[in-house]
């Protein structure tokens, strides 16, 4: 599958994103028949962040963190799954707001967003833990501040 990119900006709506073509044009889309709500939401709000988007739910969100690809690249974790696993979790808690996470979550993120998959997620999820990333809560998880600390480092 061919990348593809692209990045606008409508007044104080902007959208930016990578991936597969046909998903991109799909969120284009999106943000396109939601430019007159978000106009009026992103010009009562400060211009910070980078202006990325993606995603019409949470657009101030959204311009902090950008797309789950653009995350990814910026944070390497392409290649390694574990590191993956991470972020792609700490991208779903940031963007989606969910406190807590299942390792479906994650993989249903990636399939989403076409960013591949991480294989066996419960031991990306065991890995993560073992090393104090995430704490388990039940039958859920969330990332813990040494999880965020290394994906940021």
């Amino acid at each position: 599958m061919s990348e593809a990119k692209i990045e606008i900006k409508v007044g104080a709506v902007s959208f930016s994103g990578e991936g597969d073509g046909k998903w991109l044009s799909e969120q284009l889309d999106k943000v396109l028949e939601k430019i007159p709500e978000l106009a009026n939401v992103a010009s009562a709000e400060p211009e910070n962040g980078d202006g990325s988007g993606g995603d019409v739910k949470a657009p101030a969100k959204k311009a902090k963190i950008g797309t789950l690809a653009s995350f990814l690249t910026a944070k390497n974790a392409k290649r390694n799954k574990t590191r993956k696993f991470l972020a792609t979790a700490i991208w779903l808690h940031d963007n989606d707001g969910k406190s807590r996470l299942a390792t479906g979550d994650v993989r249903k993120a990636l399939t989403q967003h076409s960013q591949g998959d991480v294989g066996n997620a419960s031991q990306c999820l065991v890995q993560n833990s073992k090393q104090g990333f995430i704490a388990k809560d039940g039958k859920q998880f969330y990332v813990t501040d040494e999880g965020r600390a290394e994906i940021t480092k």
